[in-house]
């Protein structure tokens, strides 16, 4: 499975406060690129994140700071059902701290395509709420 992640361009922002972790609270209007980043998930007898693209190079696999792996540790902790191991690559064309939300996309493709994955069923509404805690705009 293939998911696309795409670059969003802010046409406007305003933070309206923080939350206690530190985040900020924004309002934006937002549009689309086409371009993006790309994640494929397939089937694995182990846990794999694999990396390519322009800036794949850059990224680090500590499950700690990658969102990627993030959203994949989340999504298995929020449900009950049982979750099989996946390989994930993860094709990074879009500039890391760019600010076209590559990494924030990048979790929200990966919690879509590991809820379809493993059948879970979750709303984009409960996937939203989960990403919100990873800190994805």
């Amino acid at each position: 499975m293939k998911i696309a992640a795409p670059a969003k361009i802010n046409l406007a922002l305003h933070v309206t406060g923080q939350r206690p972790d530190g985040y900020h609270l924004i309002e934006s209007l937002v549009v689309f690129a086409d371009a993006a980043d790309q994640i494929r998930i397939e089937p694995a007898g182990t846990d794999t994140l694999t990396f390519s693209g322009r800036f794949g190079a850059l990224l680090s696999d500590d499950p700690g700071e990658n969102l990627v792996l993030k959203s994949r540790d989340a999504l298995r902790t929020a449900t009950s059902r049982p979750c099989s191991p996946v390989a994930i690559h993860l094709e990074k064309n879009l500039p890391l701290s760019s600010g076209i939300g590559g990494g924030s996309a990048d979790a929200a493709a990966t919690l879509k395509g590991l809820n379809k994955h493993w059948n879970l069923g979750l709303s984009l509404a409960e996937l939203s709420t989960l990403g919100a805690k990873l800190g994805a705009d």
